[in-house]
């Protein structure tokens, strides 16, 4: 027998090495299973600025994940860096899409693991255009809605289920609204959730992952406020021992512009479309308990109200859209409207609007199970409205003679519903179009306001 000669010892050591290395790969990375058994829920485009896009996907387990993206019908790509979701921030990624120019059209494509995932819908999204100074504002539509529960018998309340008609997401999404700004309770915590914070990324993720909701995010921007539902218990208030856990989650699910003034507390936020300023408010994080009689009785919180004046004297938009959770204009003295809870606050709030002179303010309400519009002329002449519109997939109200001496007759809907706002015109002379709609996508009732 020869003896074996150094190259065979080199080439067996290399043989080796190439093995050890492939076997460490698959060790380190298990996903080199197919991409769509990683995908958990998204991926969804969140705010839309002229020069970068916010786009967040979830995972089912541990993986490294990027989006491409590219001008519509352009082949040039770019990627957004790559980030690994981990189980402590319930395998969540917000990943940045900031090699983009103004008013354009861009499509993407998720990887997970290096891998390219193909999706049944298209998924794409928009930044917004630079017309100041330029032409008129762009036309757009936006979709609003509040109170999605979705079915999970094991936690759920014995008796009938509460949610139901998740087909309302396709049509919204059959409508094509540029983006949609969900109005509070996206998420109901039960009782198995409030006070774990696995059970409050659970419960997210349960509701992220609706099939029926996949293609109205991947191709529609998307913001959020919050209510009580999900922040933490039912009527919860600044009380809630996990108030910061709560806004926590918020951020991990939603990719809103930011979370709290100056990013310190809440989840109070603003971003503008086109022409039109949007004020996201947050009603609970400051608010006082419910039931405390020696509390200054608060909603909104001394600060965020006097930011929110501030920040409306100094708008120059046509429209001042300004979202909370629960409804601000109704006369109702019920449940968790304003004038029930806190009358002085209310009146304090209307009263500097019609001060400053703000004009075309416009509430964007949810929390009631029912939906309505009201309206009235403050002391300055100037109207004010508030669009209340719930539930999306939640139990409904009955109408049981809801004292609202402010509702604009023929607005009120007692069934699950949504509704698409739209802007045209020049502007100087801009209109905005109301248009209310079943879970079907029947028009129940449509006004123009100027």
């Amino acid at each position: 027998m020869k003896p074996l000669s150094l190259s065979f010892f080199v080439l067996t050591f290399c043989f080796w090495c190439v093995s050890y290395s492939a076997g460490t790969a698959v060790a380190e990375h298990p996903q080199q299973e197919p991409p769509e058994n990683l995908l958990q829920a998204g991926p969804m485009p969140g705010y839309s600025e002229m020069r970068e896009v916010m786009l967040w996907v979830q995972t089912s387990k541990e993986a490294e994940v990027k989006i491409a993206y590219w001008e519509h019908k352009s082949g040039e790509k770019h990627f957004t860096e790559v980030v690994r979701t981990r189980k402590e921030t319930g395998f969540t990624a917000h990943l940045l899409a900031d090699e983009v120019e103004p008013g354009k059209e861009y499509d993407y494509q998720l990887y997970i693991n290096g891998k390219p995932l193909r999706l049944p819908y298209d998924c794409s999204f928009q930044t917004q255009a630079l017309w100041q100074w330029r032409t008129d504002p762009p036309d757009f539509s936006f979709a609003i809605g509040s109170c999605s529960y979705i079915n999970e018998e094991v936690y759920d309340r014995p008796g009938n289920s509460y949610g139901g008609d998740y087909h309302i997401f396709s049509s919204i999404d059959r409508d094509r609204p540029d983006f949609m700004l969900w109005l509070g309770d996206n998420v109901y915590y039960r009782e198995a959730d409030w006070f774990a914070r696995s059970s409050m990324i659970k419960r997210y993720t349960h509701t992220r992952s609706l099939a029926e909701m996949q293609p109205l995010l991947a191709h529609t921007h998307h913001y959020a406020i919050w209510d009580d539902h999900d922040y933490g218990p039912n009527d919860s208030d600044r009380s809630f021992i996990h108030k910061d856990r709560a806004r926590e989650i918020f951020s991990l699910f939603w990719a809103n512009p930011s979370y709290g003034l100056d990013g310190q507390h809440g989840i109070t936020t603003f971003f503008q479309w086109a022409d039109v300023d949007f004020f996201l408010l947050d009603n609970r994080y400051f608010r006082s308990p419910n039931s405390c009689q020696t509390c200054d009785c608060t909603i909104l919180g001394e600060e965020q109200l006097n930011w929110l004046i501030e920040a409306l004297s100094s708008s120059r938009a046509s429209f001042k859209m300004i979202a909370i959770g629960g409804q601000v204009l109704t006369t109702e003295k019920n449940y968790e409207t304003y004038i029930n809870l806190c009358p002085q606050e209310r009146e304090r709030l209307l009263a500097r609007i019609a001060k400053e002179g703000v004009e075309n303010v416009i509430f964007l309400t949810g929390d009631r199970h029912f939906t309505e519009l009201s309206a009235y002329t403050n002391e300055a002449g100037h109207k004010v409205y508030d669009l209340t519109v719930s539930p999306l997939t939640s139990g409904h109200a009955t109408d049981q003679g809801q004292i609202n001496l402010l509702r604009v007759p023929g607005t009120a809907v007692f069934e699950r519903n949504y509704a698409i706002l739209s802007l045209s015109g020049p502007r100087k002379a801009r209109k905005l179009s109301i248009q209310v709609k079943n879970s079907e996508g029947k028009l129940l009732w449509k006004k123009v306001i100027e």
